[in-house]
């Protein structure tokens, strides 16, 4: 894939003008109000009809799986069979995120952790009567989810440092813990909470088990909205678990078995290759705002566009563009022909990808001088929201680990 073709441009303008006419107007309130962005989403899921394709998608799965299992065959292992219809749903996934992201990336998370990370955990480790009572409502924003791994002394390390525990209690389990920095945690009605097995094993060989929870289940408590150097409109907060009773049928897949930590490594290559798209919009933006004041700033009698080091950045600003573009061309190619990226493929996209957005961002409030550090201006918001892409889903220390142990292996 080299370029949009007509279907890929004519959908992007609806959604560029979706963006234009209802989230632009309303940034200031978004960006540094308290308003969460979720019926603003809504609208947008409705204006497009992703609700009902999303719906009739899971439909189709399901009605697939039902007939593997009445046939007695077992589960399959879900797999991108390509095609154009696969490149055609990647494409349209990469389209609303490029184009969310030019005003506010903070709205692409938290859509993205709810249909996205929180859907998806259980359509890949749930039964078919777990996908059924809890994907629908999530996939279609009905539900808002949020997907729970972080704690206050993991970070990085996310399952080494894991204190948060499921006790087993006759049929069910008593869970205790406690999240941080959880995407949609302040208002999330449905929560994947990941802790360990207190079986009385070593903490390092504890099992990882992953429990599906309702925001108002007794027990649990919640942060109001916590402050953040930027992705204003992406709420985050705390969760706290105290003695919070479940039955096993909130146990993702009904069996201590499932393969938690190879689950969670999914989902953070499908939140890594993700970031791609993000950093796409953001620097499109950021070069379309330097444009545009490169031509109308005067300064010494001349525009500033006419010093070469200004060109300079902007030249830089298109290399970062180009390239970005050509990784999600790639990653929509990819899918086309069936193949998913590999978790250090994934790395080496957001590590590229976060470094970009971060760097023409931060170029941009130099080129706005001033103006760029003023919250009047965007790309001093841009900025601000760049700089996530390098911390979340795994730092850039992190991806480049992950990179080099692919490589030396």
């Amino acid at each position: 894939m080299i370029e949009w073709d007509e279907m890929h441009l004519a959908i992007r303008e609806q959604v560029r003008k979706f963006v234009e006419t209802e989230i632009a107007p309303r940034r200031n309130e978004l960006e540094f109000g308290d308003t969460p962005p979720y019926d603003v989403l809504r609208k947008m899921f409705d204006t497009f009809g992703m609700k009902d394709m999303a719906l009739a998608q899971f439909q189709m799965r399901i009605a697939k799986e039902k007939a593997r299992a009445e046939a007695g065959e077992p589960p399959r292992e879900r797999k991108n069979r390509g095609g154009p219809e696969a490149l055609n749903e990647a494409a349209m996934r990469a389209i609303p995120i490029i184009e969310l992201c030019k005003y506010s990336p903070g709205m692409v998370t938290a859509l993205g952790v709810s249909v996205g990370l929180t859907a998806n955990a259980i359509l890949s480790r749930g039964t078919i009567a777990q996908k059924e009572r809890w994907a629908p409502q999530l996939l279609t924003l009905e539900k808002i989810g949020a997907w729970a791994i972080t704690e206050p002394g993991s970070g990085s390390d996310a399952f080494g440092s894991m204190k948060s525990t499921a006790r087993r209690d006759g049929d069910g389990y008593v869970l205790n813990g406690q999240k941080t920095f959880i995407t949609n945690g302040p208002y999330a009605d449905t929560i994947v909470f990941i802790c360990k097995l207190d079986d009385g094993a070593a903490p390092e060989a504890r099992k990882v088990l992953q429990f599906v929870l309702d925001g108002d289940t007794p027990g649990l408590e919640r942060s109001k909205p916590l402050r953040k150097m930027g992705l204003h409109a992406s709420p985050t907060g705390e969760l706290f678990l105290h003695d919070v009773r479940v039955g096993r049928d909130r146990l993702l897949g009904e069996t201590e078995e499932q393969p938690a930590r190879s689950a969670a490594k999914e989902t953070f290559t499908a939140e890594r290759t993700g970031v791609a798209a993000m950093a796409l919009g953001i620097v499109e933006q950021c070069l379309k705002l330097c444009l545009e004041y490169a031509k109308t700033r005067v300064q010494f009698g001349r525009p500033i566009g006419e010093f070469q080091l200004v060109q300079l950045k902007i030249a830089k600003m298109e290399v970062a563009r180009m390239n970005l573009q050509n990784i999600v061309y790639r990653q929509i190619e990819m899918a086309g022909a069936g193949r998913d990226m590999t978790l250090a493929e994934a790395s080496a996209c957001k590590l590229y990808a976060a470094g970009a957005a971060m760097e023409v961002a931060l170029e941009a409030v130099q080129l706005f001088g001033g103006n760029g550090y003023m919250a009047e201006y965007q790309v001093e918001q841009l900025a601000r929201d760049a700089k996530v892409l390098q911390i979340y889903g795994g730092t850039d220390e992190i991806q480049v680990s992950q990179i080099a142990r692919s490589l030396l292996a």
